[in-house]
């Protein structure tokens, strides 16, 4: 730490499925103080819910925890709050829950779906994607709205405004990036209150907006005394838990992307405009600053190696694979049963592997991970056919970045160099957006954001990626699941 600026501390806060994460951080970016406390859910069929108030007992637990491990917690100078996106409940006028979450997979408002995509298809078309969907928080809000009788006042809350609600003592303002998927307008940062009482939903029961940030409130007695977060400490309008992410890897900058390797494939990036989708596969959030936040989010990804090579040992395998030469497996590594999403949209698509499925585990683990290498780089083929820039920082981060072998096929097949933060974790993604209350986002992750390690491409093995790249694509469109334009594309964008 050079000088008292740096003293200063900063909370994020992270509620995730399976628990509270918070991160204590000081405005250079050292970790001074953490916690966490698990959750448990309730999943049947399309249902999938959680009691509000097991939210609020863990985020006790995991502040409370945070703050013992805090030399100076007086030092701490504002929190922010993520969750996850499209998870939605109804509260009553001081913010306290009256009904269970709505998670963000809850499936079962599809007769509302219809109705918001007939409704305010124009709004979502100049928003850039197109439609929304029924796990988003517009159908699950106007679902709890006509779900019972009028019960006195009710109001919307997503699930870090819940949060931010119990610390204050009273409903706050939301935030676009939460505010997104329940149908604000994120380029007016607005609600648009013609679409949304033609839905059924009044202004009343919505809540104000503030950017991603801004102040909206300051911790109260009670939520002091319960988390341990001193009162009168800022509370800072928040984002959802992949934009928190995003900005812990540093993705913030126009042209810069953070490609988030878990069971699933997850691109998230940055641009000065809003750059629209005609297929609905990429939708943008709003930056604190006003950028436009763009992402993806694709059904491949490293679910593939479980389902491929159950009990295997993945260490061991990346060790023999990158000693390996002249393998012919490639694989569509798809994770879930069936159905792409990004980079193109093809619910009847089911992984495969190229010419045939091999016996050998080590050359079974080469086509998976070169597969998933390749639909990497064709999920930047068709951002660049749509015009988004892609020439900033590439981050890593997810559960991939482990192996070096991994990420080294990645930049090989990317033909570019990457890096790995040295922690990404939405809770320390808000912890830096708290402290813009005091500077800039990019001055903040510039002075936050530290590389792990990176990635430059091995040149030698290049040309053999590429190739498998082509033949991935044609393979693809061979079947009818990627559009013409979108293999075309790829393929000059290799010739290049």
């Amino acid at each position: 730490m050079n000088d008292g600026t740096a003293q200063d501390i900063w909370v994020g806060i992270d509620l995730g499925t399976q628990g509270v994460r918070a991160i204590a951080a000081t405005s250079s970016g050292d970790i001074v103080g953490s916690g966490a406390h698990p959750l448990s859910s309730m999943r049947f069929e399309e249902r999938h819910e959680q009691p509000p108030g097991e939210w609020w007992i863990a985020v006790g637990h995991a502040s409370r925890a945070m703050c013992r491990t805090i030399d100076a917690p007086h030092r701490i100078r504002g929190v922010a709050v993520c969750g996850t996106s499209g998870t939605v409940l109804l509260t009553d006028g001081q913010g306290r829950a009256l009904t269970p979450a709505l998670m963000y997979d809850d499936a079962r408002a599809l007769a509302e779906c219809d109705e918001a995509n007939a409704v305010g298809a124009a709004l979502w078309k100049k928003l850039g994607y197109q439609r929304i969907q029924s796990v988003w928080g517009l159908p699950k809000l106007m679902w709890l709205l006509r779900k019972g009788s009028d019960q006195g006042e009710r109001y919307l809350a997503h699930q870090a405004d819940f949060i931010a609600g119990m610390l204050s003592g009273t409903r706050l303002p939301s935030d676009p990036s939460n505010a997104l998927k329940t149908g604000c307008d994120t380029a007016l940062l607005r609600w648009d209150a013609a679409v949304m009482e033609q839905l059924g939903v009044r202004h009343e029961v919505l809540p104000e907006l503030r950017r991603s940030g801004a102040r909206i409130g300051a911790v109260g007695d009670a939520g002091a005394a319960h988390t341990g977060i001193p009162a009168g400490t800022p509370i800072v309008a928040g984002m959802t838990d992949g934009c928190a992410a995003q900005l812990s890897s540093g993705a913030t900058s126009a042209g810069s992307w953070n490609s988030v390797l878990g069971t699933t494939l997850i691109l998230k990036g940055a641009t000065d405009a809003l750059l629209p989708d005609p297929a609905g596969v990429v939708y943008s959030h709003r930056s604190p600053e006003g950028r436009w936040l763009p992402g993806g989010a694709s059904s491949s990804g490293a679910g593939a190696l479980t389902h491929f090579l159950p009990g295997a040992d993945l260490d061991a395998l990346a060790a023999k694979a990158d000693r390996r030469t002249g393998s012919r497996a490639l694989a569509y590594p798809l994770a879930s049963a069936k159905g792409e999403r990004f980079p193109f949209i093809a619910s009847e698509a089911t992984a495969f592997f190229l010419p045939e499925a091999p016996t050998d585990p080590v050359d079974k683990f080469l086509g998976i991970t070169l597969g998933l290498a390749s639909i990497e780089r064709l999920c930047f083929d068709y951002l660049d056919l749509l015009g988004f820039p892609t020439d900033g920082r590439l981050s890593l981060t997810g559960g991939g970045t482990r192996s070096r072998f991994w990420n080294d096929l990645r930049a090989t097949m990317l033909g570019r160099e990457l890096v790995v933060p040295a922690v990404a974790e939405p809770a320390f993604g808000m912890a830096i957006l708290a402290s813009c209350l005091q500077r800039p986002l990019d001055d903040a992750v510039a002075a936050m954001v530290r590389i792990k390690s990176r990635h430059e491409p091995q040149w030698q093995r290049s040309d053999g990626a590429l190739q498998a790249h082509l033949t991935l694509v044609d393979a693809l469109e061979a079947r009818g699941w990627l559009p013409r334009a979108t293999a075309s594309h790829a393929r000059q964008r290799v010739a290049r």
